[in-house]
């Protein structure tokens, strides 16, 4: 008991010794509130250990109290059994006693360890969370660094915000005085665009009255230039014999000669000279060589194709229009990936000649001169542009439509007919770059053509109309059964093709604008777009056209039935079809890029 006591006074003061060296240690909150707290512990535990060393002090003399009486009844054994009898009573329970302390001892020993385990294992928490509120700590400053750097930017962003602002709203403010100074600009510039057409109206009927003056002079002069021959043929047969006198054949009919008509009237072919000199030529589009008239090549009849002589892929995309020129032996094809192939044909195939490109979008018509020199096409950038066929580069570009440009036509030498998306029919001059007459129209227009004076126009509110290319009124409307996809001209500018929507093509004599028009239907056959293409043989005996199924359909106009149906070399829709001036091949090109050559070889 006294070992044990002796080690509980160490216990005590080894706590103590290490509470008073934590205390040197540190000073800060939490070792402080830990120091508190075993300060406690001891106060509490030195009074449970004050009772044990009191009741171990009593033991100790009980037992000495003990040793004593036994000392005692050794010497006297003759002693009281009655108090002997109590002494060891009393031993007894001294013994007892003393059992039960030391169990209490050791127990709370055990007790004392258990706890300070749980104090180690709480301070070793302490710790860790320590550590980890440090981490928090230095985590939260990084955070409120970066709060502090981002609005810092976002004050920065919101100032440049404002500043933007302000300038948009002085752009837009510039931008509305700007549109409204061109809406001014474009209606004078129309205002004096209309005052130059009607001045070049005017110009050119005096010219007309003019010419017309001068052939009722030449008609004049000739009738003199027939009486002087006559009267004066009498001497020149009495004298010797010259090329201008009256000659007599055998059969004795009498041959009248005219002398030179500039002998007889100077001035007047001086004056034709002058008419025909006077045009100015210096940035021309047109050259001399192009102002003359070269002849065309007449087709006394038309083949009706029979087979494919030459299948190809034309372009890398969709193809959108194909036309011959007038000598036949030359193909233009436009399509989706914005270029213009030039194709020669040459027994029975096509050969890629050249490639025509400065278009930004895809092209939408193709059109030859009658030269053959120059090409023509529109293009979904909402303008037509015209080429040179030994330049790639466009030498004119038409500029002015809002909407894509769907049709385009050489209407004469130096003027050009377009229409668009943006319902307008729009006249160019080609001397001058220049739009000379502009036709508001109510309804999309998808396809136009020339013919003389007049401009024919296809309109998908299922009208077709007629212009005056010298005014700006429609002088004929005629109703179609459907959306109008194309129109097409014979060569004698006498009959107009047209197809619709409807899955019909109708021939109508411009002769007689008024009278009955014939139809052209046939099982299978299905108009395949909005800009399906339709043409007519060059003798005027057949129409031709593509279906949505690939098959290219054939009809004889005089009775009105199917000639042929070619199919089996197209895998889609076909898109448009050219028949050549000569009337032996026939090209139908369709949305796969294929392009096929056609005859009746």
């Amino acid at each position: 008991m006294a070992a044990a006591a002796a080690d509980a006074r160490r216990v005590g003061a080894g706590i103590q010794t290490g509470i008073q060296t934590g205390i040197r240690r540190s000073a800060e909150p939490w070792r402080d509130h830990i120091i508190c707290q075993l300060k406690h512990r001891d106060r509490n535990q030195h009074v449970m250990f004050q009772d044990l060393i009191r009741f171990y002090s009593r033991l100790l003399e009980k037992t000495s109290l003990t040793s004593g009486i036994l000392n005692i009844t050794t010497r006297h054994p003759l002693a009281d059994s009655s108090s002997l009898t109590g002494l060891l009573h009393q031993n007894h329970l001294l013994k007892k006693t003393s059992g039960e302390l030391a169990y209490q001892v050791v127990e709370r020993q055990q007790q004392l360890k258990t706890k300070q385990c749980l104090v180690d294992e709480q301070n070793s928490r302490l710790m860790e969370e320590r550590q980890r509120l440090e981490g928090a700590l230095g985590v939260q400053q990084a955070l409120q660094q970066r709060v502090e750097q981002l609005e810092e930017q976002n004050a920065a962003l919101k100032v440049e915000y404002d500043e933007l602002l302000e300038r948009q709203k002085e752009v837009e403010s510039r931008l509305r005085e700007e549109n409204l100074r061109g809406g001014t600009l474009l209606e004078d510039m129309i205002h004096l665009k209309k005052e130059a057409a009607a001045r070049m109206n005017i110009h050119n009927e005096r010219r007309s009255r003019a010419r017309a003056d001068l052939r009722k002079e030449l008609t004049a002069e000739g009738s003199k230039v027939t009486e002087d021959s006559s009267s004066s043929a009498p001497t020149s047969r009495s004298t010797s014999p010259k090329p201008e006198t009256l000659e007599e054949p055998s059969d004795g009919r009498r041959i009248r000669l005219f002398r030179s008509a500039s002998v007889s009237s100077p001035r007047i072919f001086s004056s034709l000279k002058e008419l025909f000199d006077r045009k100015r030529r210096g940035h021309s589009v047109c050259s001399r060589h192009e102002d003359l008239v070269f002849p065309a090549r007449i087709c006394y009849s038309a083949r009706v194709p029979a087979r494919a002589l030459h299948v190809l892929e034309a372009h890398d995309q969709g193809i959108n229009a194909v036309r011959f020129s007038s000598s036949s032996a030359l193909v233009a094809t436009g399509g989706t990936d914005r270029l213009l192939k030039l194709w020669e044909v040459r027994t029975g195939s096509l050969t890629h000649r050249a490639t025509l490109d400065g278009s930004t979008e895809g092209i939408t018509c193709i059109d030859f001169d009658h030269t053959g020199s120059r090409v023509l096409a529109s293009s979904y950038d909402k303008s037509a542009l015209l080429w040179r066929l030994d330049d790639s580069i466009p030498k004119v570009t038409l500029t002015g439509h809002s909407r894509k440009v769907t049709a385009a036509r050489f209407c004469g030498l130096h003027q050009v007919v377009t229409g668009g998306a943006d319902r307008t029919v729009r006249l160019w001059d080609l001397h001058r770059e220049a739009c000379v007459r502009q036709v508001e129209v109510k309804s999309y227009c998808s396809d136009v053509v020339s013919s003389d004076n007049f401009i024919i126009s296809g309109h998908f509110d299922s009208k077709i109309r007629m212009w005056d290319s010298r005014a700006a009124g429609c002088i004929q409307e005629l109703p179609a059964q459907g959306k109008v996809t194309s129109l097409d001209l014979g060569v004698d500018q006498r009959l107009l093709l047209s197809c619709c929507r409807d899955d019909c093509l109708q021939i109508q004599d411009l002769r007689r604008w008024s009278l009955q028009r014939l139809c052209f239907r046939a099982e299978g056959f299905k108009c395949g777009s909005d800009s399906t293409k339709a043409v007519i043989s060059p003798d005027g005996c057949y129409v031709a056209v593509g279906s949505a199924d690939g098959a290219v359909y054939v009809w004889d106009v005089s009775s009105g039935n199917l000639e042929t149906r070619l199919s089996d070399k197209h895998s889609s829709s076909i898109s448009a079809l050219s028949w050549s001036p000569s009337g032996e091949y026939v090209v139908s090109v369709d949305k796969s890029r294929r392009a096929v050559l056609w005859s009746d070889i």
